[in-house]
């Protein structure tokens, strides 16, 4: 590249250029720039042009092309690495202390960030910046975390910070795996000593078709997403969300994600080649040969002990290895053995876990006298809290998981704020692990890595068997509390959680469970492999910390839903890993036993204090009219009732801790915007004005109806205020439309008739519309289909929302006009300008339909009957029968009811 010449600057024009010597920086180098009497003859400063020497590999995978790139940012990091995939870019770097390391554990963090910037945003938020790492961010942290750590040598206890960021996004693919190459390639550069590079694949499925590096958008319709780390001949770690795989897809997936994960690894070697830094020697925390000898001789024999005696509980064994340890640091302070009391802990954890390992493979027993294959002891209990929308309780030996659902609107999701990935979710899993559960003391602060991890792995093997959202499109809550540990408290969440949404009375589509596997080997030390294992089902805490492989595997009797694999040595072979799923899938069967003989089918909420959830649908000018100017309205109904009230597309959800909660809130809706009109529905109006043929009522948010005399009463009546009067509140159901446009009420439909021991309901509080049993499904107040096409009668649930109503006046005056007749019992010709309402005429049966009679009123008009439930209908056509004008159709028929003699 050419120095690039800039314009002289008045200011330095007195400056002796000959005596200035300008450098170029190239590649790291420094090189002399042309000689003064150059610069002076053109009178030009030239300015010195600093070189980027960058290095890169590019490669093809799963037809998307990945580029590696070192050298051009962040020069000063022990190893950084810019992978692109596409528009996607996400930077890892990393780097080492310089500190000897004087500590007994490997002090690794992961951080995994996603800026605003890089999908061309600015935070929403009051300073603009973003702020603590949100769940997305830790999770992908651990996702990096996990394979990259076993790969360490043993020994090296030196500080270790990962640090990777996405620097561009453009939607289509998930940064997560990308950020996990990109920091194996950063470790392959720098001088930390590592066992790598490592490959991490993504494999999806659609239509039965395995896709490798699938997008967002594919995701979107896979049934599988797997993630998957191994070396060139090792499985390091597996992560899975599927809908309900069966163990041999599954394996057929993992066989075809290792040799696509390996061809990162080529690329990574010849970066390395390139650019990459000699390992440094740092020193190693290792515990001599004498001194392991030393205390092992000392607390073999006790700790074996232990381990062969099944009657000791969790911390009946802690306590008694706690003992054998303090007695060694007796025997270690009386020797004044310093070095000895240095790796004590460290050392006497070493002979735990050989004595334990050596038992379960010579002898296939177990620390709590178990067979292999043995499932510990279970205890399942549903709607222990009954006042909750849903709880249970799940045990597995000393494990123990309390779970509670919480049903809420859908306004009340949870708002995801990442790069990719839908922006909500409506169900969440909240795991927690308080110090109590393991008889400790501590703080409980802010997001824990451990439990968002543990949590989203439970919530990934529930989802599979969710209702689909637009059936049930609530909002769900799960809070995962561990009552006591002993491993593998993530897998009871699951089976936890499965029972307690039934009990909440959601339709699950298959009760889902989940437990562990884990691995105990013995390696040839010269070449590291694994010359004899065994496999365990239903692992202890300590088989956990003591073993090689932690393989959580959540499903139902279909298939797997959810796997977490975390392993403790350099890797394990994949066979082994396929192995374990026949042994998970028996351990699952057991446990889906006793799940299903608590609870197999959701409960209903037909209980006193059951929550109730209730979803209608307003315009769009009612529900403006709901909320009020900044949603003042809405606050104010839910601070007197004690309910919640959703607005979402249309729709408005209440959420009501009781039925009588519900009433209340209804009752306030009601008053302000009323609720779609329905014929059959039941409404609470007050009588605003008496005339000769009937009331007029005020209801449903300032709504008129006409309440005719003759629905006044099954008696008959002479005049209507002997029934009703003016502000008289009643209880009126909605019986039709008139050709005027009246929505017309009555009042005898919801009285007892004659004989009946039942009180009247005038002046009482309206009695809810009856809802399904299922809580989880929407109910409706509006009805699409209609019952038969050709009977234009409006059915049951046909809305009346688009009607004019007609004010009494009006209607008194075309009454008079029109000289109705409420009663014309004389044999005259029938005309249809002499038809209205109460006409009583002698029909003939015209037709007979599967829903009522089309019947013959003479003079050329026909009319329309409609059978009620419980009357008769067995007519003939022909048939004579007395019937009157009740109300006409939108499309003016008019529509006929029986005179009873």
């Amino acid at each position: 590249m050419a120095p690039v010449a800039s314009k002289a600057n008045p200011l330095l024009s007195k400056v002796p250029w000959r005596r200035i010597i300008l450098r170029r920086i190239s590649g790291g180098g420094i090189a002399r720039a042309p000689s003064s009497s150059t610069a002076t003859e053109s009178e030009t400063v030239i300015a010195g042009t600093k070189f980027l020497e960058t290095f890169s590999e590019e490669f093809e995978i799963g037809s998307r092309k990945i580029t590696l790139e070192t050298g051009k940012i962040a020069r000063f990091a022990n190893g950084a690495v810019v992978l692109a995939m596409e528009e996607t870019k996400v930077l890892s770097t990393v780097a080492s202390a310089k500190s000897d390391g004087t500590r007994d554990f490997l002090p690794l963090t992961v951080e995994y960030q996603e800026k605003q910037f890089a999908q061309g945003m600015i935070p929403n938020t009051f300073m603009r910046r973003e702020g603590a790492p949100k769940e997305r961010e830790l999770l992908c942290g651990r996702l990096i975390d996990r394979p990259i750590r076993p790969l360490f040598p043993p020994g090296f206890y030196h500080e270790v910070q990962v640090m990777s960021s996405v620097l561009s996004s453009d939607g289509k693919q998930d940064p997560d795996v990308m950020a996990a190459n990109a920091t194996s390639a950063a470790l392959m550069l720098s001088d930390i000593p590592w066992g790598g590079p490592i490959g991490v694949i993504r494999i999806g499925r659609i239509s039965g078709q395995f896709i490798v590096n699938p997008s967002m958008d594919e995701l979107s319709l896979s049934d599988l997403n797997l993630v998957y780390a191994c070396t060139r001949d090792k499985t390091l770690m597996i992560d899975v969300q599927a809908r309900e795989i069966s163990e041999k897809d599954l394996e057929a997936a993992l066989r075809l994600a290792h040799p696509e994960a390996v061809k990162y690894l080529e690329p990574q070697i010849r970066l390395a080649g390139k650019a990459g830094k000699q390992k440094k020697e740092y020193k190693l925390s290792m515990v001599s040969e004498e001194t392991y000898e030393k205390i092992r001789s000392l607390a073999e024999a006790p700790i074996e002990a232990v381990f062969t005696d099944p009657t000791y509980g969790k911390f009946e064994r802690g306590e008694a290895l706690d003992n054998i340890t303090h007695d060694v640091k007796k025997k270690l302070e009386e020797e004044c053995d310093e070095e000895g009391l240095k790796v004590l802990s460290k050392t006497v954890d070493t002979v735990r876990k050989k004595v334990v390992r050596r038992r379960i493979i010579s002898e296939g027993l177990r620390v709590d006298g178990r067979r292999l294959d043995e499932v510990r002891p279970l205890y399942c209990e549903a709607g222990n809290l009954p006042v909750l929308h849903g709880s249970s309780i799940f045990s597995r030996g000393e494990t123990q998981v309390l779970c509670t659902v919480t049903l809420g609107a859908p306004g009340e999701a949870q708002r995801l704020d990442s790069l990719v990935g839908p922006p909500s979710k409506r169900f969440m899993l909240h795991y927690s692990f308080p110090p109590f559960c393991i008889n400790e003391v501590g703080k409980r602060v802010g997001l824990n890595r451990r439990e968002v991890g543990h949590g989203t792995l439970a919530e990934k093997a529930l989802l599979a068997v969710l209702p689909p959202e637009d059936d049930c499109p609530y909002t769900v809550r799960v809070n995962a509390e561990v009552m006591a540990s002993d491993g593998s408290t993530s897998m009871a969440s699951v089976c936890a959680g499965s029972m307690a949404l039934m009990d909440a009375g959601i339709p699950l589509g298959e009760h889902v469970a989940g437990l562990s596997v884990g691995l105990v080997s013995e390696t040839d030390p010269s070449t590291g492999e694994i010359t004899d294992y065994r496999i365990l089902t239903d692992i202890l805490g300590l088989e956990d910390h003591l073993g090689d492989m932690d393989f959580k595997i959540a499903g139902t009797r279909n298939g797997v839903t959810a796997i977490q694999l975390d392993i403790k040595p350099a890797g394990i072979p994949l066979d082994i890993i396929c192995e374990s799923l026949e042994p998970a899938r028996k351990g699952r069967l057991q446990i889906l036993d006793h799940m299903e003989r608590e609870i197999n089918v959701p409960r209903t909420q037909d209980g006193r204090n059951s929550p109730r959830i209730l979803t209608l649908k307003y315009s769009n000018d009612a529900i403006r009219r709901l909320i009020g100017p900044l949603g003042a309205l809405k606050i104010k109904i839910e601070e007197e009732t004690g309910g919640r009230i959703s607005v979402s597309d249309g729709l408005l959800t209440i959420v009501a801790k009781n039925q009588s909660v519900l009433d209340k809130v209804m009752e306030k809706i009601e008053f302000i915007v009323g609720r779609e009109i329905v014929k059959g529905g039941i409404y609470k109006g007050i009588v605003t004005s008496i005339k000769e043929y009937g009331a007029f009522v005020e209801f449903n948010g300032g709504q008129q109806g006409l309440l005719h005399i003759s629905e006044l009463s099954h008696e008959p009546v002479s005049r209507v205020s002997d029934v009703v009067s003016v502000g008289q509140v009643l209880n009126l159901m909605c019986i039709g439309l008139d050709v005027r446009g009246n929505i017309n009420l009555s009042l005898k439909a919801i009285l007892p008739k004659l004989g009946s021991n039942t009180d009247p309901a005038v002046g009482e509080s309206v009695a809810p519309v009856p809802q399904p049993p299922k809580v989880w499904k929407p109910v409706n107040n509006v009805q699409k289909d209609r019952e038969s096409k050709d009977d234009p009668p409006m059915g049951v649930g046909e809305s009346l929302s688009s009607i004019v109503i007609r004010s009494a006046a009006e209607c008194d005056d075309e009454e008079k006009s029109a000289g109705l007749n409420r009663s014309c019992k004389g044999e005259v010709p029938m005309d249809a300008k002499k038809l209205k309402l109460g006409t009583e005429v002698t029909a003939k049966v015209h037709q007979i339909r599967a829903h009522g009679l089309v019947l013959d009123l003479g003079g050329g008009i026909r009319g329309m009957f409609r059978f009620e439930t419980g009357s008769r209908r067995d007519f003939e056509v022909g048939e004579e029968m007395r019937v009157k004008c009740s109300s006409f159709s939108s499309k003016g028929i008019p529509v006929m009811t029986l005179v009873r003699k």
